[in-house]
C-alpha cells in the first residue's frame, strides 16, 4: 500500500511539472517571442524609460559604455523557483568603446535577483555597463552578477548625477520597472550573458558577441532601428572619464 501510494505521488508530481512546462508564462521557456521582435520590444522600452522624467538619467547614460535591455522578464513558476529571461545588449563601437553604438548582441539572463525582483509578473530591465571591465566579462561569457561583475541599483531620475558613492563605482547599474513603476533594483546573484544560439538565429549564422560589438557581423537588424535611434539620440557621445 505505502508502495502504492509513492508510486502515485511521483506520478502525479511528474505531471504536474510537465504540465506547468507547457503553460506560457509559468514554464521556463514561455516567452516565445523570436529574436526580431525581442529586439524590437528592447527599442520601444528604451524609448519609453529615457523619455520619461523617471526613468534612466541621461547623465549616467552618457558615461556608460553598454546597454542592455531585457524586456519582459517573467518567473519561472511556482515548482521550479528561478527566471530567465531574453534581450539584448549594444555598446559604443571601437576598441575604446568611443564610437556609435553598435549593432545588438542578444543577451540571456537567469537565477537570483532577476526572479524574486520579477515575482509573477512580467518585469523589464535595464542594465549599464558603465566600464571596459564589465562589457568586456559579459562579451566573452555568463558573468555572475556580484562576483563577475560589480552591480548596483541605478540612480533613477532625468536630474539624476551620477554620485561618488560605492553604487556608482560598480561596474554595472541595474534598473526594473513592473507595472509602470520604475526603479533602481541590484541584480547581485543573477548571471548574465551572451545568447549564442540566438544570435546565430538572428544573424543567420554563428558569431560572437565581441564580432557583433566590433561590426564583423554585418549591419544591423532592421528590428535595432528603434533602439540604436533613440540611444543615439539621448546619448550621442561616451562623455566617461576613465575606463
Amino acid at each position: 500500500m505505502l508502495n502504492r501510494y509513492r508510486e502515485l505521488t511521483g506520478i502525479a508530481l511528474l505531471t504536474i511539472a510537465v504540465l506547468c512546462l507547457g503553460i506560457p508564462g509559468i514554464a521556463i521557456a514561455g516567452d516565445d517571442k523570436n529574436e526580431q521582435e525581442r529586439v524590437k520590444e528592447s527599442g520601444n522600452v528604451m524609448k519609453e524609460l529615457l523619455s520619461s522624467s523617471s526613468g534612466v538619467p541621461i547623465s549616467v547614460l552618457n558615461k556608460a559604455e553598454c546597454v542592455i535591455v531585457l524586456p519582459s522578464v517573467k518567473k519561472a513558476g511556482f515548482i521550479i523557483a528561478g527566471q530567465y529571461g531574453k534581450g539584448v545588449m549594444t555598446c559604443r563601437g571601437g576598441e575604446n568603446f568611443e564610437g556609435p553604438w553598435s549593432a545588438p548582441t542578444m543577451m540571456q539572463s537567469a537565477g537570483g535577483s532577476f526572479g524574486l525582483q520579477a515575482g509573477g509578473q512580467a518585469t523589464d530591465f535595464v542594465v549599464l555597463v558603465m566600464n571596459d571591465k564589465g562589457a568586456r566579462a559579459l562579451m566573452n561569457g555568463k558573468a555572475k552578477l556580484g562576483a563577475d561583475a560589480s552591480v548596483a541599483a541605478g540612480p533613477v531620475g532625468r536630474e539624476a548625477e551620477a554620485s561618488t558613492n560605492a553604487a556608482m563605482s560598480a561596474q554595472l547599474l541595474s534598473y526594473s520597472r513592473a507595472q509602470g513603476v520604475f526603479a533602481g533594483v541590484s541584480l547581485e546573484g543573477s548571471s548574465l550573458g551572451p545568447d549564442d544560439d540566438a544570435n546565430k538565429d538572428l544573424y543567420g549564422k554563428k558569431v560572437t558577441a565581441t564580432e557583433i560589438i566590433g561590426g564583423q557581423a554585418g549591419p544591423p537588424p532592421a528590428s535595432a532601428k528603434e533602439l540604436l535611434a533613440v540611444l543615439t539620440a539621448k546619448s550621442p557621445k561616451n562623455e566617461s572619464k576613465g575606463k
